[in-house]
């Protein structure tokens, strides 16, 4: 029979192939940049200062208030209640601070504001204010938000409350019904 010789083999030699280096070992960790990190600190560290002094400065500044508070509509003539109308302070603490706003609106307001102040169910942080960042809300029962239909009611109420109550630095923010903002103004 015909063999091949015994040097010669039918199939390939299955020797192991050399490895290229660095492939049983795990490469080496690449080297941390902490030069980066202290200048990304550094810089957010400086936003954050002129941010705070930015803050500090509208509250201690205040400023003159030039604009128009009105809601372009025709001026109308206000009856503006006298101490001796307004109520005693025990009766007026009694009183939640939507019930204060709706008397206020129902003794002073317009026929506009009035019919407005029927669609408020909450009025909240019209009680304590410090006069540097005072936040007061008024929640309402419209819908719509801010571009609906009922922004200039919003607008009205906003208005009338600055009215009611006065602050240096003041924002007062009317909501509708489903939390969305219908408009907002300094008190």
């Amino acid at each position: 029979m015909n063999q091949p010789p015994p040097d010669h083999q039918p199939y390939p030699s299955q020797q192991p192939h050399p490895q290229p280096p660095g492939w049983g070992t795990p490469p080496p960790e690449p080297k941390k940049s902490s030069a980066g990190k202290i200048a990304g600190i550094g810089c957010l560290g400086v936003v954050a200062l002129v941010v705070v002094i930015g803050a500090i400065s509208a509250a201690v500044g205040g400023g003159t208030d030039t604009s128009d508070k009105g809601s372009g509509a025709p001026a109308t003539t206000r009856s503006v209640p006298t101490p001796a109308e307004k109520a005693p302070a025990a009766e007026r603490k009694e009183l939640s601070q939507t019930d204060q706003f709706k008397a206020f609106v129902a003794k002073s307001g317009t026929a506009a504001e009035k019919a407005a102040a029927k669609h408020v169910t909450r009025v909240q942080g019209a009680g304590e204010q410090n006069n540097v960042l005072d936040a007061a809300e008024i929640h309402t029962d419209y819908t719509g938000g801010l571009l609906g239909p009922h922004g200039g009611d919003g607008k009205l109420l906003a208005s009338v409350f600055a009215e009611w109550k006065t602050s240096k630095n003041g924002l007062v923010t009317v909501y509708d019904g489903g939390g969305e903002i219908l408009a907002n103004g300094k008190f």
